[in-house]
């Protein structure tokens, strides 16, 4: 039931009973107020007939009579025993019958007055008032019809005025309801928009309680709208965290349905991002990965499982969540792996390069200090341990220059620099071991590329790496040729021997730290097996890049691209 008809239904429920008790209390309370009155009209017409009677009681009958006449009531008087001497309404005017047991005369024995209301089921009520007085009591008696009628006229027109008043009460409380509950409608239609996130429409109310509550549910939308937008902040953050993450993460619900999943974790398995996933069982082909699924959803916590996907190894860890479902994070392992195999090749290498001229400075340095060989021979011995000394120094110092690079700590500062004088200076160096080999040197600098854009620490140890590799493998009266000229919008400085070159199999690796094309010469050679490394960083640490081109018996050409000044400055 609506409020309105609730309001309607009560509020007409209630005029009725009030009006109804009206009624009642005004009939009750007129005619006792009319019969109080009459009975005092009654009571000074018995005093009147009680003054009024002649000494002569033979005359009473014909008094009561004439009085009557006059007042239009019924006169009794009656001995103190009740017999009557005289009724106006009895024929002669003398009654046969006894007044012994009427209660108003017993009354006015004891009292001023006695009154008594005769109730008739076949005429209408009398009212009795008797008074001591003539020759016991004189009682005078009413009809009550008049009072009744005046009663029952008043009773009517009291019901018709309560009738005028419900019907008006009534349509009152239907305007108040229908005024109350069409803007209560109204706010159930906002707030059920406030739960839709439709924004609501209030209405306007001239009801002091309502617009309360108009006012507690715009506070009320105001404070969600603002706490959804943050908690939609919160998920697209928290959203874009996941998505950034290095690590894949699933999540699934208590079916196994993947409900999200992250762009590591997508490409890990090799979906794309638009690309629908199988659920959460049906996800992995990988029998490990598959023991994982089932124990996760068995509500196991699993740690740190490796398992191979795609060609790659993922260690696994996944927990049961509160609400049903799983949460998987797939870990990429394999750069670690390679990371580690690499640094295990590197220490290794290491490891190797510094025992073979170690073992020559300990074996000469023993054979000195216990077989005391003529001063000759130990000069020898010393030389070859100062050689070996000399190597792992520069083994050392290719190490820290490749750490430095490698971890950002050495920064190029550009300027320009000529080529020609950088090669010179470089050469210089060398030209002891040149003249010895008699090797020749040969510079090309091609039109527009005299000069280069870069640091000229880093072109002049770029060089010195180039021009030693290519001094140490080239045969006794070689060529090293080193040119530079213009090419793709920078400057290409490049480094060519003539010795015996390299294997095509080889050149794709021989940037990487201690590889080496030809094991035994290289180290023969002296070499670190870091000179091309370093090269390699320092160039793609001017933002260029460098590359090899070799034939077996046809010599080996490294050359190196460096941006122009305008890309560089």
């Amino acid at each position: 039931m609506t409020f309105a008809r609730r309001l309607l239904l009560g509020t007409t429920l209630l005029l009725g009973l009030t009006l109804l008790a009206l009624v009642w209390a005004t009939d009750r309370s007129f005619r006792r107020s009319l019969e109080t009155d009459m009975a005092r009209a009654l009571e000074r017409e018995a005093r009147l007939v009680r003054v009024a009677l002649p000494a002569d009681s033979a005359r009473w009958p014909e008094t009561v009579r004439r009085l009557a006449s006059a007042t239009g009531h019924r006169i009794v008087l009656a001995l103190p025993d009740g017999d009557i001497r005289a009724d106006s309404d009895a024929p002669g005017g003398v009654g046969n019958s006894s007044l012994g047991d009427a209660e108003e005369v017993r009354l006015a024995l004891t009292r001023p007055r006695g009154v008594s209301v005769e109730r008739s089921r076949l005429g209408p009520a009398a009212l009795h008032v008797a008074i001591p007085g003539g020759p016991g009591v004189v009682r005078v008696s009413g009809d009550l019809a008049e009072p009744a009628a005046a009663v029952e006229r008043a009773k009517a027109a009291v019901t018709g005025a309560a009738i005028a008043a419900l019907i008006a009460g009534a349509l009152l409380a239907l305007l108040a309801g229908r005024s109350i509950s069409r803007p209560l409608a109204e706010l159930a239609v906002g707030a059920r928009a406030i739960g839709t996130g439709v924004p609501p429409r209030f209405p306007r109310s001239s009801i002091p309680d309502v617009d309360v509550v108009v006012q507690a549910l715009r506070q009320m939308d105001w404070q969600l709208a603002e706490r959804s937008a943050a908690l939609r902040r919160e998920h697209a953050e928290s959203a874009a965290l996941v998505d950034a993450m290095s690590e894949g993460v699933i999540a699934a619900d208590g079916r196994g349905r993947i409900v999200s999943a992250n762009a590591a974790a997508r490409r890990l398995l090799g979906y794309d991002r638009g690309e629908s996933l199988p659920d959460l069982p049906a996800l992995f082909r990988v029998k490990a990965a598959r023991e994982v699924v089932d124990a996760v959803l068995g509500g196991e916590v699993v740690q740190a499982r490796e398992a191979e996907l795609e060609g790659g190894l993922v260690l696994l860890n996944a927990r049961p969540l509160p609400s049903g479902g799983a949460l998987l994070v797939l870990l990429d392992q394999t750069e670690i792996r390679r990371l580690e195999a690499v640094r295990r090749d590197f220490v290794a290498n290491v490891s190797h390069e510094l025992k073979t001229p170690l073992t020559s400075i300990s074996g000469y340095a023993e054979t000195i200090l216990t077989d005391r060989p003529d001063p000759e021979i130990t000069r020898r011995f010393l030389e070859t341990i100062l050689g070996n000394a000399r190597r792992m120094q520069r083994l050392v110092d290719d190490l820290l220059d490749l750490s430095r690079i490698e971890a950002g700590r050495w920064q190029p500062e550009p300027e320009h620099v000529d080529i020609e004088a950088a090669i010179q200076d470089v050469w210089s160096g060398l030209a002891e071991r040149a003249t010895a080999g008699r090797i020749e040197l040969v510079l090309d600098v091609g039109p527009g590329a005299d000069a280069v854009v870069v640091d000229p620490d880093g072109l002049r140890q770029v060089l010195l790496n180039l021009i030693d590799n290519a001094l140490r493998y080239s045969p006794a009266g070689g060529r090293i040729t080193c040119r530079s000229r213009v090419d793709a919008g920078g400057i290409v400085v490049s480094v060519s021997d003539t010795g015996a070159g390299i294997s095509s199999e080889h050149l794709p690796r021989i940037f990487e730290r201690f590889y080496r094309a030809d094991h035994s010469r290289s180290r023969e050679e002296g070499g670190t097996g870091l000179g091309l490394a370093i090269v390699k960083h320092l160039v793609e640490a001017h933002d260029g890049r460098v590359w090899a081109e070799s034939e077996r018996g046809r010599g080996t050409t490294v050359s190196c691209w460096f941006p122009t000044a305008e890309a560089a400055l």
